[in-house]
């Protein structure tokens, strides 16, 4: 997500409060939001699956995924 998205939503955001959006810009808005979330579910993921733990004795495991 590129600083460029994140400046359009805040000012979609500051507009649908000062004086409402167009049915175009609330389309445009639910996109842009959608794109974001994903985007930070996904480096949250990506942060979770390189996670490990360090034992006690020094071993290091990583987390198993549970389904």
């Amino acid at each position: 997500m590129t600083d460029e998205k994140i400046a359009r939503i805040n000012e979609l955001f500051h507009k649908s409060k000062a004086e409402g959006l167009t049915e175009e810009e609330k389309a445009e808005q639910q996109a842009l939001r959608q794109e974001y979330i994903n985007s930070v579910k996904s480096n949250l993921k990506a942060q979770l699956d390189n996670v490990r733990i360090v034992n006690p004795d020094g071993t290091i495991e990583e987390i198993k995924k549970h389904v």
